[in-house]
């Protein structure tokens, strides 16, 4: 199959702007993205609505795309630059992977992970999952929880620990069943990135602030795979300089 990657990386951001430009160990986050993304996909690109982005993409040898400053949504922005590429390419693209930009220490091997749901022809979006091996995770303001059924499709997707096991406090929880947070990486079969782009946002998704939960409203199954890599976002001022003295420890070790 021939899959295409993209990096939606907004300028723009409410708690830390100008986040994808962020310098880390000498490289601009986005840059850490895209090369570890590199290893694994022969096509790849930053999907950006800022000409500083483009800039810099440009700069260090990157595929980059302008997109509308109107997107509310790395879906949004992610069918955008699909519909351009597409129209550059000769080749046909399979599957599309939305990859996240603000995601530096991103395991090549987890876009493996997320491809391999593809081997199943039947697959129309897929995700990654992982589990949660600590208590603590349990009560993080930031995870998605997801809970799936034997098929590996996801039921659905909470900000709360889920499933609650009856009986017991919340804090008693863990260890009593098995639990999984969510990997913000997606994967599409074209014609149902364009579907689920165009749908109207809907009831639990509004309420739980989780894009995907619209995508199981209206009837779209979303595989599951899961990894043993957990995902480490940037977000806040103090979430980049956690990730500056990790990637840079292990840079001097290596």
């Amino acid at each position: 199959m021939n899959f295409l990657g993209i990096i939606p990386a907004r300028y723009g951001s409410t708690r830390l702007e100008g986040k994808p430009l962020a310098d880390i160990c000498g490289k601009p986050m986005i840059q850490h993205v895209y090369e570890r993304s590199a290893k694994v996909l022969e096509n790849i690109y930053i999907a950006t609505d800022d000409k500083r982005i483009e800039d810099v993409v440009l700069e260090f040898g990157g595929k980059v795309v302008m997109t509308s400053h109107h997107h509310n949504s790395g879906t949004n922005r992610c069918l955008e630059a699909y519909e351009i590429i597409q129209k550059k390419h000769e080749t046909k693209f399979d599957v599309v992977i939305n990859i996240q930009g603000d995601e530096p220490m991103l395991e090549p091997s987890q876009l493996l992970e997320l491809m391999s749901c593809f081997d199943n022809s039947k697959t129309e979006i897929a995700t990654l999952v992982t589990e949660v091996t600590d208590a603590e995770e349990l009560n993080s303001k930031t995870n998605a929880f997801v809970i799936f059924d034997v098929n590996m499709k996801a039921i659905y997707f909470s900000r709360t620990p889920i499933p609650a096991v009856k009986g017991l406090d919340k804090s008693e929880w863990f260890g009593k069943t098995d639990y999984y947070s969510h990997i913000g990486m997606y994967a599409y079969k074209p014609d149902t990135l364009e579907k689920v782009a165009n749908l109207e946002q809907s009831k639990l998704e509004l309420i739980e602030g989780l894009e995907q939960n619209r995508w199981i409203e209206n009837g779209y199954p979303i595989n599951v795979a899961i990894t043993e890599f957990d995902s480490i976002s940037v977000d806040t001022e103090k979430d980049l300089e956690n990730i500056r003295k990790r990637m840079c420890k292990e840079e001097i070790e290596l």
